[in-house]
């Protein structure tokens, strides 16, 4: 048997899980974890439980240490760092004239790593890009090509119901949807009528 912890890292982000290496943890803790992206900062959101070692699809990393004083403000200046940069990114950006739409950036907690995170329809050679990038902000650059239901999670919005959309208040993974599945429920199938903001099907139809 193997114990597992559930943390996330956005507000209704998806779960990841992690061994919690030893350390009491309880649901709402912040923690640091090392993650492929690098140092992080993520909220404890399912408890501590056993499950066995072949359900696990690979080996869990441990849970570094409950967040102290000092990761908590690198978090909250990182934060800050990254919505001063978004305005210069995007500059940068439309300067190499690529086709792509920066969607979001964020520091790792060790302010080592700038992701950003972009929408695009096909590839993008962005090597002269990052160059540039890594010229500006003085550290490594990583960008992260997302899908449009991504993005529109990551950005937010209001849906044609007139409510924040779901993937920012509720859904942490997207399933499956269908044309069928608005056929079945007798849907107008206009696409003004069946599309979210991200402009797929909305996720409310599943």
């Amino acid at each position: 048997m193997a114990k597992i912890v559930g943390i996330d890292f956005k507000d209704v982000g998806k779960v990841y899980w992690f061994n919690p290496g030893g350390l009491s943890l309880k649901v709402g803790y912040l923690v640091v974890v090392e993650t492929v992206r690098g140092l992080e900062l993520g909220r404890v959101i399912e408890s501590e439980r056993e499950v066995n070692d072949q359900d696990l699809e690979r080996e869990l990393k441990d849970v570094i240490r409950i967040a102290n004083n000092k990761d908590i403000k690198n978090d909250l200046d990182n934060s800050e760092r990254a919505k001063l940069a978004m305005p210069r990114i995007k500059d940068i950006i439309k300067e190499h004239q690529l086709d792509m739409k920066t969607v979001g950036c964020e520091f790792t907690l060790d302010g080592s790593k700038l992701l950003i995170y972009y929408n695009a329809e096909g590839r993008v050679d962005f090597r002269e890009l990052v160059r540039d990038l890594a010229g500006e902000f003085k550290v490594r650059i990583e960008l992260r090509q997302i899908g449009q239901r991504e993005g529109a999670k990551m950005i937010g919005g209001v849906g044609c119901c007139g409510r924040e959309v779901c993937c920012k208040t509720h859904i942490r993974e997207f399933d499956l949807v269908t044309m069928k599945m608005a056929k079945d429920q007798g849907m107008a199938l206009s696409s003004s009528k069946i599309t979210g903001i991200c402009g797929k099907l909305m996720c409310c139809i599943s």
